[in-house]
């Protein structure tokens, strides 16, 4: 069974910024428009039936035109959701704390839980939702592609906003089929 997971388009802030959860910029609305009609363009039976997307307001914005084509309403699960952010961390030093989290390993990521954990638990929400279009963050499907590799390293690849992986599930787990664009840039 194939499942996608999909990065949010171009927020209209970024973290750090006043607004903690903004939503889409002009360009992003562009770029969910884009995903939206790529995921329609799919072979029947390979195109999603379902779609999911975290709480935060750019995901469910990207989310939105391919659930309002499918005539589908949007399901909201956490746990295809952004990295929780350890309580000792200022909201300022987000940044930080995810730069340095990116340069290392699962398990050496310093928070308030198991961030291996986490991310199992990202790649078995996902794996969760067989022909489904499953919108979430950049780190979220770090955790989802690193799970499915069997690679501890927090960050495999640099999925660009509105950036289509493919998976398929079988048994209950993930199996990366193809990643989708990567970036030019960085994510912070």
């Amino acid at each position: 069974m194939r499942t996608y997971m999909i990065r949010h388009g171009k927020p209209s802030a970024t973290w750090g910024d006043a607004d903690n959860d903004p939503g889409l910029d002009e360009t992003g609305q562009a770029q969910a428009r884009a995903a939206a009609e790529a995921l329609l363009a799919l072979p029947q039976g390979e195109r999603p039936t379902a779609v999911v997307s975290s709480p935060l307001r750019r995901c469910r914005e990207t989310a939105q035109p391919f659930a309002d084509a499918l005539g589908l309403t949007l399901v909201i699960d956490p746990g295809v959701g952004e990295i929780p952010t350890p309580s000792a961390i200022a909201h300022d030093d987000r940044g930080a704390w995810l730069r340095n989290a990116f340069a290392g390993r699962w398990q050496e990521i310093v928070g308030d839980l198991d961030y291996d954990v986490w991310r199992r638990g990202v790649a078995t929400a996902v794996a969760g939702y067989p022909l489904t279009a499953v919108f979430s963050h950049y780190v979220a499907i770090n955790a989802a592609v690193s799970t499915a590799e069997n690679s501890d390293l927090v960050m495999g690849f640099r999925p660009d906003h509105c950036s289509i992986q493919t998976f398929d599930i079988a048994d209950g787990r993930l199996i990366l089929v193809a990643k989708g664009r990567e970036a030019s840039t960085q994510v912070l």
